[in-house]
């Protein structure tokens, strides 16, 4: 099992949510998230005061999957995220060493 994270822009939540059910895809944690990379943020004033804002609102989606559906969750994730501008987002897989759902003591991918 892996746990894919996306950091992605808060315009695309609603869309990758319809495909990742669309895709069988139930079990989804988001986080609303600030961050920075290539993008770096912006500048403002306040008060007549320059103010460098070096991070900015991102959602993290969470999702853990099978071993043999992570590249085709990715591929989904890209399709729907990507815009060519700086501050997509980014994607990382964590592998999973167990997974148990509270509720019946259920392991492993019957757990998903």
């Amino acid at each position: 099992m892996k746990r894919i994270e996306a950091i992605i822009r808060p315009s695309k939540l609603e869309d990758i949510k319809e495909a990742l059910k669309d895709h069988n895809i139930n079990g989804i944690t988001i986080n609303q998230v600030m961050g920075c990379g290539q993008q770096r943020g912006w500048k403002e004033y306040h008060r007549g005061t320059e103010v460098i804002t070096n991070v900015l609102p991102k959602i993290e989606v969470q999702i853990v999957v099978e071993d043999d559906r992570v590249e085709e969750i990715i591929e989904l994730i890209i399709s729907i995220a990507r815009t060519g501008e700086v501050g997509d987002g980014k994607i990382f897989v964590v592998d999973i060493a167990e997974c148990v759902r509270i509720r019946t003591g259920e392991r492993g991918k019957d757990a998903l």
